[in-house]
């Protein structure tokens, strides 16, 4: 382990969190902050897959575009993906031709199958070097009880055009009952890509503001965007990219619930590895995949022609483990999900750990298109339900079709004001808004452990008086006393002492110890109180 990694790690419980390989072996350049007004055809507001991709689109376009980022570039959800670039989203087109019908799920077979051609074209095109690797992707089942649902989603891929097979053969190091295959999938460094897109879409006009909280949105025409820095963008159309969308004007926060997975990784000799992308629904999921490895703080080693690192060995990235932010331990999760790894793969090095979140919709499908019912030209990409990167890539695609006025075949599968599918939502929505009700009353009727009771690096919510204080006790003893509230619409949010943050179970908005936002959809931060 490097010197810089071990710089960087945090230990937590059982489990050390590392940060994202992607982000750690691609830091790239910085980007400046937004400190002045400014004037464009669009403002894109996020700069992961989705936000990048409509903004390089649109750019290509011919319109002048500007990306506003919290943070810094691809390096949120995206910059902590598992990065597997395909068109079997799992369970997806057997569940769509059985609730839609059989001409959606071929839309989205062909929408999807057309994002990652497109990203090929792209790559090649640019000469990006991203790792990029053909794979045949899995979804399979260990349980024989399940097989026939596997059968089914095999059919239906295929009849959606996809060229999936059923087979029981696979090259995991374990048996299974059943799996889809889709053979001429792709893995590739999803930060790599986008740092090369960035610089592209810069070189041809585009402006990329990092370290830039978007605040406020007035639509109009034209529209404007306000920011924590003082600065406005006034843009005659408007995206919202954020993941979970940080304005909610048609109540897409009812329809959309997070999700929160856990990764582990390291590296494996070539010989353990499975050839192929594989998921799972059982056990709380389980994907595998590998990709060419190199060491923290090796940055520009480049991988044999094979795909192996300079020792021959290659990454395995493993996740699992969903869960809602803010509920239960997250130490423990990792603990189950490293033994899984460890144990079906005995050789690996299990070294990197970190965490993502996915938003899924309430009817399957990813909501792309007008931001509300009565919108002309503000947008919204969200949804993706842990298939963000081929699902971003569309999306970009997507709305580059709506704002530069072109038809798009599966604009109406994807458009977020749909409506005949309400009723087949219903018993989803309702689960959701059951689950969002019991945190909002019920964590505010938990008893609360005392103060003197928090154990340093750890965090707990108590009570002072009426109010519902977070306090986190740092390594050195003091305590760091913020406001319980989540800022988007005040939930108590819990401490995840794995990842040292703050989470909102309903919403999945996060902060770290001195209350700074860390995801949306909260743009404030959580206020500082005094003990």
């Amino acid at each position: 382990m490097s010197e810089h990694q071990q710089g960087r790690e945090r230990r937590h419980g059982r489990r050390r969190v590392t940060g994202s390989y992607w982000v750690e072996t691609a830091p790239g350049p910085e980007r400046p902050a937004l400190t002045e007004d400014l004037d464009v055809d669009v403002v894109v507001i996020g700069a992961g897959m989705a936000g990048l991709s409509t903004a390089y689109e649109l750019t290509r376009a011919g319109l002048g575009v500007a990306v506003l980022e919290a943070r810094r570039v691809a390096a949120g959800v995206t910059g902590h993906t598992t990065a597997k670039l395909t068109a079997l989203h799992t369970l997806v087109y057997d569940k769509l031709r059985r609730t839609r019908d059989a001409q959606a799920a071929r839309l989205y077979a062909r929408s999807q199958c057309e994002a990652l051609e497109h990203a090929w074209e792209l790559v090649d095109e640019l000469g990006i070097e991203c790792e990029w690797e053909t794979r045949s992707a899995y979804t399979y089942v260990r349980d024989p009880g399940r097989v026939e649902e596997v059968r089914a989603e095999a059919e239906a891929a295929r009849d959606a055009g996809l060229p999936a097979s059923f087979v029981t053969e696979t090259g995991l190091p374990f048996p299974v009952a059943g799996a889809v295959r889709v053979a001429g999938q792709a893995q590739f460094h999803p930060r790599k890509y986008l740092l090369a897109l960035t610089a592209d879409l810069v070189a041809r006009g585009g402006q990329v503001f990092e370290n830039t909280v978007v605040r406020g949105l007035t639509e109009g025409e034209p529209c404007r965007v306000t920011t924590a820095t003082g600065a406005t963008v006034r843009a005659r159309h408007v995206v919202v990219a954020t993941h979970y969308p940080i304005f909610d004007r048609a109540l897409l926060f009812a329809r959309l619930s997070p999700r929160r997975e856990l990764v582990v990784a390291g590296p494996v000799d070539a010989a353990e590895d499975p050839d192929g992308m594989y998921i799972t629904p059982e056990e709380n999921t389980r994907s595998v995949r590998t990709a060419p490895y190199r060491e923290f703080g090796a940055e520009g080693t480049a991988a044999d022609e094979d795909g192996t690192g300079e020792d021959g060995r290659r990454l395995l990235v493993v996740t699992g483990e969903h869960f809602t932010p803010g509920t239960g331990d997250t130490p423990a999760r990792f603990d189950r999900l490293t033994q899984w790894a460890g144990g079906h793969f005995p050789g690996a090095d299990l070294r990197y750990s970190w965490a993502t979140q996915d938003i899924d919709p309430t009817d399957t499908v990813p909501m792309v298109g007008p931001l509300h019912q009565a919108a002309r030209n503000t947008y919204v990409a969200t949804g993706f339900g842990g298939w963000g990167l081929s699902g971003g890539i569309m999306a970009g695609r997507l709305l580059t079709a709506l704002i530069t006025g072109r038809d798009c075949p599966w604009q109406e599968l994807y458009d977020p004001r749909r409506l005949r599918t309400a009723v087949r939502e219903a018993p989803t929505f309702l689960k959701n808004q059951a689950e969002v009700a019991r945190h909002f009353v019920g964590d505010r009727l938990r008893s609360t452990p005392p103060v003197e009771a928090i154990a340093p690096g750890e965090g707990a919510v108590v009570r002072s008086g009426l109010d519902h204080l977070a306090v986190y006790r740092d390594d050195g003893g003091d305590l760091h006393t913020l406001s319980a509230r989540c800022t988007h619409l005040g939930c108590l949010v819990a401490f995840d002492s794995a990842e040292r943050a703050w989470e909102c179970p309903c919403h999945g908005s996060r902060f770290d110890t001195e209350g700074n936002v860390l995801q949306g959809p909260a743009t404030q931060p959580l206020e500082r109180r005094e003990r």
